[in-house]
């Protein structure tokens, strides 16, 4: 089973217009609300896959109330943590002119201390049954700055994987994850380098055991103990590109569950990235493109600088 952790859950909403203007009146054509936030769109895609997989998020007042719901409609298998605060909204705003994508992320309703220590132990009852444990998104207010490393050390033996930004990525590096997951400008942001292999090695350093960077349409980034990598897919793709990345997580984490080489993680992660561009929500993918993509995609060495 494949464990999944999203902190600071979200209900997303989604709407698509002809194209975003400022200082204008825009039509809505098509609106979606579903539960979202990155662990629970990990847990979308292995779901669709036919993976086991388990999610832990937290969850609040109406919003929360609808995000349940959404969970149990789509029979994902999930805990949530109950808090006082009201679970936060996402907006996503989707062009269908050129498929620009513009997000607004509330930052997440504040927890009491004892609704983190709550959400630590029902990770710590779960993790024993896992293969995996994802810990993925922003922290909520409230949580302690260290919250992943806390949570990465519950996890006895297996693989760990942590896709996070800003001062909650770094703290949670002394966490020692096997896999992280930045895209190039989280890297940069964190690291202050601009060289994404050089940015790679000082998360290694940092902590993390194996660097895989998302570079957008060039595919992947992986930088290990003792080779790099980078994957790239075989067309570039327009579309929904919000759940990519949590694609690409997704994949990351079913390799490692199954003991697969890097090359073969990169693969997986890059197919199932292009999948959810084609995909009309975060969390959905394009079975038959996943498919075919995956023998496609292109892996290259990249040479190490002494």
């Amino acid at each position: 089973m494949i464990l999944t952790v999203t902190p600071n859950s979200a209900l997303d909403v989604t709407y698509t217009v002809p194209s975003l203007r400022p200082d204008a009146v825009h039509r809505v054509g098509e609106m979606w609300h579903r539960a979202g936030g990155k662990g629970i769109n990990v847990g979308r895609v292995l779901h669709t896959l036919g993976e086991d997989v388990h999610l832990i998020a937290t969850a609040g007042g109406p919003a929360g109330a609808r995000f349940a719901e959404d969970l149990l409609a789509a029979g994902l298998s999930a805990e949530l943590v109950p808090i006082a605060s009201e679970t936060r909204r996402t907006t996503t705003i989707l062009s269908t002119v050129d498929s620009s994508v513009t997000l607004l992320n509330e930052p997440g309703p504040k927890l009491k201390p004892a609704e983190w220590a709550a959400l630590v132990e029902t990770v710590r009852e779960a993790v024993g049954r896992a293969s995996v444990l994802v810990c993925s998104g922003s922290l909520p207010p409230g949580a302690p700055p260290d919250g992943y490393a806390q949570l990465l050390a519950l996890a006895d033996g297996i693989p760990t994987i942590l896709d996070a930004s800003g001062d909650a990525f770094r703290a949670g590096l002394p966490g020692r994850p096997t896999a992280v997951k930045p895209n190039a400008e989280e890297l940069r942001e964190v690291t202050g380098l601009a060289d994404p292999l050089v940015g790679a090695a000082e998360l290694r350093r940092l902590g993390a055991a194996a660097v895989l960077v998302s570079l957008g349409a060039d595919g992947l980034l992986a930088s290990t103990s003792d080779s790099d990598w980078q994957a790239r897919p075989s067309a570039v793709l327009t579309g929904n590109t919000t759940g990519a990345g949590d694609a690409a997580v997704a994949g990351i984490a079913l390799e490692l569950a199954r003991g697969g080489s890097w090359p073969d993680v990169l693969r997986r992660a890059v197919a199932l990235s292009g999948a959810a561009v084609l995909g009309p929500l975060a969390g959905d993918i394009d079975l038959d493109h996943y498919h075919r993509e995956r023998p496609a995609v292109e892996l290259l060495p990249r040479s190490r600088s002494r």
